[in-house]
């Protein structure tokens, strides 16, 4: 535990911290990809010429249909005008620019807009909101509402309502058989134009809601293989420190060896004995901190790699006290059954470590830690004496981005972080990977605070 989270001046690295670094990185990935590609990383122009594709192909099977399959008269010049309109958009956005460049967000916009216009076009020459393919104009807002912000989104929307408004007043007959026999009354006209405002109000905040999750997701699922990635990292570095207690053991040695030599044959040697007694004393001492480092490979074995369930508590709590909070722990005094043995699990000490700072933070002055275990299940309760949970976020806890901690929606200059609603969601998840089940409630009135339940099955934690 103390070698997961040491930092490189002796500290400890606090689990919260390691979760804004990872954040950070993060940001500065997306920044990096905003940079290249000119933009916020949005959509690409593929995507949309592939749609705008499907939209000539079915815009004109549909004409051609209307006017000789059904025999009905529409302005058929007219209307494949605006179908060829869009195909040669196509041609030219598909000779001007490579099909991986990505859109700005401005840019994006407006070829979703002008779809939206030249839906608008055909949809006049062929009956105005009557037609019923009017429900396409709920297709660019949603796709503005998945991938551009909400500006954009909000901007489309009110670009589709506007024509639609006006094709309610200004189109041309539906096409029929005879012209102009089918009267729709102006009451269900109505009914398609508050239809099509609902669903694309609807549309457009639902498929907004669903992205925004998604990308939260993908970000904290990003700072959660970082953290892994991380610990990887770390541990890998005691392989390195043995490699280097190897390699530099045999100069020390020798530079050991020759301070000695000049200290018995050197004839004015007397002059330089508090030099030579340095020199040999620190290189006795590189030694000896060289030694420790190549111990650690002797540590890796099955033995150091197992530890009870008590001492991995205590390894995790070790760097919390002297905090002002008093954290205790209680465990079965005369346990029926024996104390589940467990292998070292970095994703295991981390969620822990990550719950129980948590805790002390939140805490007025006491956390209590409780274990619990028996031949099927092993179990910890951590209770902290602070306000509890808020019912504002207590339904969504265990999602990315979700906190109370001050400072996060407006930080302050030179406060740093103070929570980003990364750490319990990682915990989570990385104790849940072990197989544990994380349960959350408030403490029963009059007492106040948290209470966070984790279980294993003895099977899923306890080492083979």
């Amino acid at each position: 535990m103390q070698q997961t989270y040491q930092k490189a001046d002796g500290g400890f690295l606090e689990p919260q911290a390691l979760v804004n670094i990872c954040l950070d990185n993060v940001k500065e990935h997306q920044t990096m990809a905003e940079l290249v590609l000119g933009g916020a990383p949005g959509l690409r122009l593929q995507t949309l010429i592939r749609l705008r594709w499907v939209a000539v192909i079915g815009q004109t099977g549909a004409v051609l249909a209307v006017r000789f399959g059904l025999g009905f008269e529409l302005p058929l010049g007219a209307c494949l005008l605006a179908i060829v309109l869009s195909a040669w958009l196509n041609i030219f956005l598909s000779w001007r620019w490579s099909p991986t460049h990505r859109l700005s967000t401005r840019a994006a916009a407006f070829l979703l807009g002008y779809d939206i216009l030249q839906l608008a076009s055909l949809l006049g020459l062929t009956g105005g909101l009557q037609n019923p393919f009017a429900f396409l104009f709920l297709v660019p807002v949603t796709i503005s509402a998945t991938s551009l912000p909400r500006q954009a989104t909000l901007a489309l929307a009110a670009l589709s309502l506007g024509l639609a408004s006006l094709l309610v007043v200004f189109h041309l007959p539906l096409p029929w058989s005879p012209p102009g026999t089918l009267v729709v009354p102006p009451l269900y006209v109505a009914g398609l134009w508050a239809a099509l405002l609902s669903g694309t109000i609807f549309s457009a905040l639902y498929a907004g809601r669903i992205a925004l999750e998604a990308r939260q997701m993908q970000d904290a699922l990003i700072a959660t293989e970082m953290v892994l990635a991380r610990e990887q990292q770390l541990s890998a570095l005691d392989g390195l420190a043995a490699a280097a207690a190897h390699e530099l053991g045999t100069p020390l040695a020798t530079i050991a060896l020759v301070a000695k030599e000049l200290q018995r044959e050197l004839p004015n040697a007397k002059d330089f004995a508090e030099d030579l007694e340095l020199l040999t004393s620190q290189a006795m001492r590189c030694r000896e901190i060289l030694s420790r480092l190549s111990n650690r490979e002797a540590q890796a074995d099955t033995m150091f790699q197992q530890l009870k369930l008590t001492v991995m508590i205590e390894e995790i709590i070790a760097p919390l006290r002297g905090a002002g909070i008093a954290i205790a722990v209680d465990q079965p005094s005369a346990p029926e059954h024996p104390e589940p043995i467990l292998s070292r699990n970095p994703a295991v000490t981390y969620g822990l470590a990550n719950l129980l700072e948590n805790a002390v933070d939140f805490a007025h002055a006491r956390v209590e830690v409780e274990a619990r275990w028996d031949a099927a299940t092993v179990s910890l309760t951590i209770r902290d004496d602070g306000p509890g949970f808020s019912e504002q976020v207590y339904a969504r806890l265990g999602d990315p981005f979700v906190t109370t901690r001050k400072g996060y929606e407006t930080p302050e200059p030179g406060d740093g972080h103070q929570g980003m609603g990364l750490g319990f969601f990682i915990a989570k998840t990385l104790l849940e990977r072990s197989g544990a089940q994380v349960s959350l409630a408030n403490r029963r009135a009059p007492a106040h605070g948290a209470v966070v339940q984790v279980a294993w099955t003895r099977q899923e934690i306890a080492a083979p």
